[in-house]
């Protein structure tokens, strides 16, 4: 009786399962649909060839998805949405074998396999086409200077939410752009076939427009890149257009004002050090929080400069907003009217120097203004200096490969990097690795000392990297940007948008993605010095320099 029962449970358990498998959620088929319509869009010929309206098809088939009552009809109509497509040639170019080493850690197709969505029809189809894929042209995507993609014939115009349809195209659109092209793919916190899996839902359910374009920007932060960006109309209306006339600093979890706009002192009650503490009676910790899903960044760092950069924390579509600061050791509690963001400006340093001596052992040079034609007349004048201190606190003017021959004696190995392989997509290809200098007996001898923050940010990482290469180089400040390489610039809902498209690398594979330039001395600001104006990242490489320590 007991064998009976057992049996009895054992295939009912079997039906069960056999009946899971035969349903699909509709988040299921939709992110089968995602990958599969991406996947087509450039490995399939005839599709790469732009022989179709793919939008439309996807719209098409995503009303075909939601009819398909099972597996089997999901399946029956993706086998003949690919014979639809017309006959895929056998490659021979394709399977032809090379000693040629991929950088792979992005490349992932093994969901072509997945015996739980797809039946062994489909698979079969799929895994022709990979081995068979498009070589060459794609009607979608080019590759232009320094491996730089450029996604062209994609109809991204239209900013209006329409229907379910368009916002869905929107997301798979996008999310296919980073599952071959954005070469950190791997380096992001949540899986991106899990990022697809939740904003499905998400994206499905969208009310209006704002709500389309906030689902954006969220998908745009998943990427975790500094680089990363998305804004609109929008987007800028949510987070409100108007702000209080003041500047601050983000310093261990406080706003502490540093700045009065221009031409506002006599309009608010505010002061410079006020450590702004709560707005509208929410903690400065707890508006932070709740924005971090819209603030694209690498890092922590980075999220907390692009909170104080979009000045998230004090802007409102309403006339005031209640500060509470502390002040003196007093907490006030302030009704702050707020003024429109083309009202407000700040002071600008017009007295900055390209360079100067700031004793006479040692150099400082701003990176963010020095010019390519001036780096000679500094080496003249800062020759005999004991030290050398670069501030790339900032965005260098492409001075370092002028700046390299002054300071290498041989030529040495500086960066590395992969770019997309655009015949085989979600591979990488290793590039040549840069080296900088040249043989120069009379270089300089000193010490450098390189300053970064979280504003060193691409151009300027890829500068550190260079001194870095130096053995008399020392670096000294906080976590950098952690986004190296060049960018992709494209539009998504009409609006600008972009992601990293060049892995960068130390000569060893070291990666500098969302790490940034490690220092060799950690320093950051901190609330005194910046109440009493103090440059401490400058002041601890001043006292290296004369410790060694």
């Amino acid at each position: 009786m007991k064998r009976f029962l057992l049996l009895l449970v054992l295939v009912f358990a079997g039906t069960q399962q056999n009946f899971a498998q035969e349903k699909l959620s509709e988040t299921q088929k939709l992110e089968a649909l995602a990958k599969v319509w991406g996947f087509l869009k450039y490995y399939h010929p005839e599709v790469a060839k732009g022989s179709f309206d793919w939008d439309n098809e996807l719209i098409e088939k995503i009303n075909a998805a939601e009819k398909a009552g099972d597996k089997a009809q999901f399946n029956k109509m993706i086998s003949d949405w690919i014979d639809s497509l017309g006959k895929v040639d056998v490659c021979k170019k394709c399977s032809k074998k090379d000693d040629k080493k991929y950088f792979l850690k992005n490349f992932d197709l093994s969901w072509t396999d997945d015996t739980w969505i797809f039946d062994q029809k489909v698979i079969e189809k799929l895994n022709f086409i990979e081995e068979n894929r498009n070589q060459g042209d794609n009607h979608y995507i080019t590759v232009g200077r320094s491996s730089v993609a450029n996604y062209k014939n994609e109809n991204t115009s239209n900013p209006e939410f329409i229907s379910k349809g368009n916002t869905l195209l929107e997301l798979f659109r996008y999310w296919n752009f980073v599952e071959y092209f954005f070469p950190y793919k791997y380096q992001t916190d949540q899986k991106w076939s899990d990022v697809l899996t939740e904003m499905i839902p998400k994206f499905s359910s969208v009310k209006n427009t704002q709500e389309l374009h906030l689902n954006v920007l969220e998908l745009v932060t998943k990427t975790d890149d500094s680089h990363s960006y998305f804004s609109s109309k929008e987007t800028n209306s949510f987070f409100g257009l108007k702000m209080l006339p003041v500047h601050y600093k983000f310093i261990d979890g406080q706003l502490i004002i540093v700045e009065i706009a221009r031409d506002f002192h006599s309009q608010t009650q505010l002061k410079k050090n006020d450590i702004i503490l709560k707005i509208n009676n929410q903690k400065v910790s707890e508006l932070f929080n709740q924005s971090k899903k819209y603030l694209p960044a690498s890092n922590t760092s980075v999220k907390e400069r692009n909170f104080v950069y979009y000045k998230i924390p004090t802007r409102s579509n309403d006339e005031s907003l209640n500060v509470q600061i502390l002040r003196d050791g007093k907490t006030i509690d302030l009704d702050e009217k707020t003024y429109p963001f083309n009202d407000i400006r700040f002071s600008q340093n017009k007295n900055k120097q390209e360079w100067k001596m700031l004793s006479d052992q040692t150099a400082y040079v701003d990176m963010g203004i020095l010019e390519k034609d001036n780096v000679e007349k500094m080496f003249a004048e800062i020759k005999d200096s004991k030290a050398i201190i670069f501030d790339i606190r900032n965005y260098p003017k492409g001075t370092i490969p002028k700046i390299s021959s002054y300071l290498f004696t041989k030529r040495l190995d500086a960066v590395s990097f992969t770019s997309a392989n655009f015949n085989y997509p979600g591979k990488y290809d290793y590039m040549q690795t840069e080296k900088y200098g040249h043989n120069n007996n009379s270089s300089y001898k000193g010490k450098i000392v390189v300053l970064v923050n979280e504003i060193t940010q691409s151009h300027a990482e890829y500068t550190a990297m260079i001194l870095d290469a130096l053995e008399n180089t020392t670096i000294i400040g906080s976590q950098t940007s952690g986004a190296d390489g060049n960018i992709n610039d494209f539009e998504i809902l009409g609006n600008p948008t972009r992601f990293s498209c060049l892995g960068t690398f130390y000569p060893d594979g070291t990666e500098t993605q969302r790490i940034g330039i490690v220092p060799d001395i950690i320093i950051k600001p901190t609330g005194e010095g910046i109440k009493n104006d103090k440059d401490e990242v400058l002041e601890r490489a001043l006292e290296f320099i004369e410790t060694g320590k």
